[in-house]
């Protein structure tokens, strides 16, 4: 095959899907976690002469950036998040439950983003009196986070809203 008609059936390369678990509050105040895409990459150089890669930007928000260690047998308990907060765990794996029962566990590069502020106790079930959710570390070791928390208001009832 002759070097053009190589170039002319070469499919353009295809954004990549990932995706993140978001904590969210519906409208009676109950937290649940969903699984959400994200999609909406686009190809481009973050600073030429760099080679482009995939970017999916946010809108610019004000936020505070920090690292965790949780120390080996961290138990964070039930509660809401202080902020609407991107949580990536860097080392080790830890657990998220939602009020709901739904539970994930999380290693390194994982995404999740904690968004029940608007949270109120558990009228009934297994969960009653809680609030919020339930996390703790899995493993014997520490388990490191970067956190990212916005300064902007929560959001009640709209799961996967960052897609």
């Amino acid at each position: 095959m002759a070097p053009l008609a190589q170039a002319e059936t070469k499919k353009p390369p295809q954004p990549p899907l990932r995706s993140y678990q978001h904590l969210w509050t519906d409208a009676e105040g109950i937290s649940h976690i969903a699984r959400c895409p994200v999609s909406n990459f686009f190809l481009k150089s973050m600073s030429p002469p760099a080679g482009p890669q995939w970017q999916n930007p946010m809108a610019p928000q004000v936020a505070t950036v920090m690292m965790t260690v949780q120390p080996a047998h961290w138990n964070g308990a039930w509660h809401p998040d202080p902020k609407p907060q991107w949580i990536i765990p860097l080392q080790g794996s830890w657990y998220v439950r939602a009020m709901d029962g739904t539970r994930v566990v999380m290693g390194p590069g994982d995404i999740l983003f904690g968004e029940d502020q608007d949270v109120r106790p558990m009228p009934y079930g297994i969960y009653k009196g809680k609030k919020g959710h339930d996390a703790g570390n899995i493993g014997d070791g520490p388990v490191t986070l970067l956190v990212i928390q916005s300064a902007n208001s929560p959001v009640i009832n709209r799961p996967c809203r960052y897609y």
